[in-house]
């Protein structure tokens, strides 16, 4: 470099073109993983429901009350029996396991609940899971949670696994 020149300061066209080529293949290593995200709330949904249900049943033994469980739409509503004996679950709003009304509820319009046999699940006193408030008949039931395996409640135990 001859004296009184100044040396020109920037990138060249070939470190340029190396650095978006860098940039594009981080980004498509990356995009899957940040879409999974979708995938990581439809989990933490169905642990939801699962820990929700298990309070459901826990308390109804423990308190010698009906727990009726009301899955519709994206939410779990839980109420309970005001006395010991009663068919309908009048007593008001019970709340969730974190202690939250509704009991339950989806992070995400798109994630969804669907209850086999039917929406409405009532906890016996004595543990069993039946559909109707009555408790005559033991019903297992099955509880999908958009894009994860389905919940299982099994009717003579009240057991959610």
């Amino acid at each position: 470099m001859r004296r009184g020149q100044a040396r020109a300061a920037g990138f060249t066209m070939v470190e340029l073109v190396l650095v978006i080529v860098l940039v594009g293949i981080l980004a498509f290593a990356a995009l899957p993983r940040m879409e999974s995200g979708a995938l990581f709330r439809q989990a933490a949904f169905r642990d939801q429901v699962v820990a929700t249900l298990r309070h459901a049943q826990k308390t109804a033994v423990s308190h010698r009350r009906l727990v009726c469980a009301d899955l519709s739409g994206n939410q779990i509503n839980l109420s309970v029996a005001a006395n010991f004996g009663d068919l309908a679950c009048g007593a008001g709003a019970l709340p969730g396991p974190d202690g939250r009304l509704p009991a339950a509820v989806s992070p995400n319009a798109a994630i969804a609940l669907a209850a086999l046999p039917g929406p409405l699940l009532f906890f016996q006193p004595s543990g069993a899971v039946t559909s109707d408030a009555a408790g005559m008949v033991p019903a297992n039931f099955s509880v999908s949670v958009t894009g994860q395996a389905p919940v299982q409640v099994f009717g003579a135990t009240g057991h959610v696994e």
